[in-house]
């Protein structure tokens, strides 16, 4: 297991391809899901320094907060409302470069200007939960995140 991280400068994709042999690491070995999801989003926070990194968990009818990075967040979320929900819903990535227009969007943080949110599928294929991360940033967000990301949440086992 790696116990530091070598935070990388340079491109977001330089960045992302130092990153993911690490989280590999870190993720090596350990089966328990609570610690993989905290130590992703660790790294994710220490790497990119976003304004909020984390996980939500389906639990029945709702999202509720997993592991995170940042300040406090909302703690459940329906399926349909604001990103995450949507996200869950249509079972697809949602890249959001003004929160602001994205319609019926929870404001867990004022600070948040633009959002990232990918799901998180079992081996049905049904969703199990999803991985969002906000920026202080309009605009933070792209194919580059979506495809480094979805990388990084393939190495998660359920």
């Amino acid at each position: 297991m790696a116990e530091d991280l070598l935070i990388v400068k340079g491109s977001k994709e330089e960045r992302y391809q130092s990153l993911l042999p690490q989280v590999r690491g870190l993720l090596d070995g350990e089966t328990d899901l609570i610690a993989n999801l905290a130590n992703i989003c660790g790294a994710l926070k220490e790497q990119f320094n976003w304004l909020w990194v984390g996980f939500y968990l389906v639990k029945k009818e709702e999202l509720v907060l997993g592991p995170f990075q940042g300040p406090v967040a909302c703690t459940r979320i329906k399926k349909g409302k604001g990103v995450c929900g949507a996200a869950w819903e249509q079972k697809k990535v949602l890249i959001v470069p003004d929160v602001e227009k994205f319609p019926g969007h929870i404001a867990c943080s004022s600070l948040s200007r633009s959002e990232i949110v990918l799901p998180l599928f079992d081996q049905q294929k049904e969703v199990m939960g999803v991985l969002d991360i906000d920026s202080t940033k309009l605009n933070e967000f792209d194919s580059t995140d979506q495809h480094f990301l979805q990388k990084i949440i393939d190495l998660i086992t359920f």
